[in-house]
């Protein structure tokens, strides 16, 4: 019996020894990453150069958002003060174009749309636009493609990576 008390006490100390950490099999240099940044940082650059060209050449200034867009009312409501908040239903119409100004989606082809303020899925730029906007009035945003579909496209006509110009109009505002 004393014999197998020993033999455990053995197999503890043995078994006891510190544990080291291992060494990864493979080490990233980050090399990716920072390729990837300066690719993005390009193309934002390009893009944001074709943007001020469009806005640069357009007759009535555009004013940019503080979320990275630029608009440009064609109708304003003067009598009208209110802007949908949270929870609101905003009835809007709109259509799509590149920056060429070649229609992607025209107006006449999209139907209404309906969207509640901050609880249903929209791209971020048209997301904040649509919160500048008062019943009746129409509004052109220029949105760059991150602001936009970004990497993705819709999966149909727009495709990765394209900044584009929408022209859309409020026709009605359902408080919550």
């Amino acid at each position: 019996m004393k014999f197998w008390h020993i033999l455990l006490v053995f197999f503890v100390l043995i078994g006891c020894k510190p544990s080291e950490a291992r060494q990864p099999i493979q080490q990233n240099s980050g090399s990716f990453i920072d390729t990837s940044v300066q690719i993005n940082k390009a193309r934002n650059d390009k893009e944001y150069t074709a943007i001020k060209c469009v806005v640069g050449k357009a007759k009535d200034p555009f004013m940019v958002s503080d979320y990275g867009f630029w608009y440009q009312f064609t109708k304003k409501n003067e009598t009208e003060r209110y802007t949908p908040q949270f929870g609101d239903q905003v009835v809007y119409s709109y259509g799509v174009k590149k920056l060429s100004g070649e229609w992607i989606y025209p107006p006449k082809t999209t139907e209404k749309k309906t969207y509640f303020v901050a609880q249903e899925e929209l791209f971020a730029g048209l997301r904040e636009g649509l919160k500048l906007m008062k019943k009746g009035e129409s509004v052109i945003f220029i949105f760059p493609s991150q602001m936009a579909y970004g990497y993705y496209g819709d999966d149909d006509k727009i495709g990765t990576n394209t900044p584009l110009i929408y022209e859309v109009t409020v026709h009605n505002i359902i408080k919550n």
